[in-house]
């Protein structure tokens, strides 16, 4: 590994930095970047399950950011996919997201789909606030339920 990576994550692993460096992967792993942050969150409450709470609820505030990113990255590019014609399946997908409105958005955490789901949430338009509430409620209660696995299977 790079030393540079290391000297990172030594640092991250340091009790000052731990709440910061979780919201950072968080939010990294929230955009379109194929990243995961529960290995982070896991390995942080894993050390330190007094802090059980607090990650959760910076890893969702970090993850729930960056889901707005992506909301106001696809609602950018809506201009620039109108000029492109669309298929019958992306149709039927972005009428499916039209008619559930911003609760589209408790799926922003499923895996692969989540992220450009929030994307796509801007794309269409729907209203920001919305959005923001339902991806906050999603990815909640996916660290509440992959911690607690994860705790589970290891703990």
């Amino acid at each position: 590994m790079d030393a540079w990576i290391e000297q990172l994550l030594s640092l991250l692993a340091l009790p000052q930095y731990s709440l910061p460096g979780v919201f950072v992967v968080a939010f990294i792993s929230a955009t379109l970047l194929p990243m995961g942050s529960e290995p982070a969150v896991y390995g942080l409450v894993r050390l330190n399950p007094d802090l059980l709470w607090q990650v959760i609820m910076v890893a969702t505030a970090g993850n729930t950011l960056g889901g707005a990113v992506d909301w106001w990255l696809g609602y950018g590019a809506h201009r620039i996919a109108d000029k492109y014609q669309r298929s019958s399946m992306h149709i039927r997908a972005l009428d499916w997201l039209k008619r559930l409105g911003p609760k589209a958005c408790l799926l922003a955490w499923l895996p692969l789909v989540g992220d450009p789901l929030c994307a796509v949430a801007g794309w269409l338009r729907l209203p920001f606030w919305p959005c923001v509430f339902y991806m906050a409620i999603g990815k909640f209660l996916r660290y509440v339920l992959m911690t607690a696995a994860l705790l589970g299977m290891f703990g």
